[in-house]
């Protein structure tokens, strides 16, 4: 079992930053692939970035060249810095985590946070 607490998430201005930390107990935290996705209400949960050990990463486009993952194996902890954000970037964020690759199907994912918003107004 992998137990994943998300953190980060609030209330911030267009063109801001914010950091979300994804902390992760439980069995050994590199062996898992590692995602960071969004739902926003009425819509599908998408993944926003994706990590791998060996430290290959994902994003999806909308998201290319503001937003950065990254992990602290020594710390159980994966991040997701923003940058730029705007007020599309509006939703609930979710760590999760599965063994194998990534991928950006949601159901594949075994294990999840309970989510953090984040919120951008214009």
């Amino acid at each position: 079992q992998v137990q994943l607490v998300e953190s980060g998430g609030r209330l911030v201005q267009a063109g801001d930053s914010l950091r979300l930390s994804c902390a992760a107990s439980g069995r050994t935290f590199s062996r898992y692939a590692m995602g960071w996705f969004r739902q926003a209400p009425g819509k599908e949960r998408d993944l926003v970035a994706g990590i791998k050990s060996g430290f290959s990463t994902y994003y999806a486009d909308f998201v290319k060249g503001r937003f950065t993952i990254s992990r602290d194996s020594a710390k159980n902890t994966m991040y997701l810095q923003m940058n730029s954000l705007k007020p599309e970037d509006t939703a609930v964020y979710y760590c999760a985590a599965r063994e194998g690759v990534l991928n950006t199907s949601p159901q594949i994912y075994d294990f999840w946070g309970q989510g953090t918003q984040v919120t951008v107004s214009s």
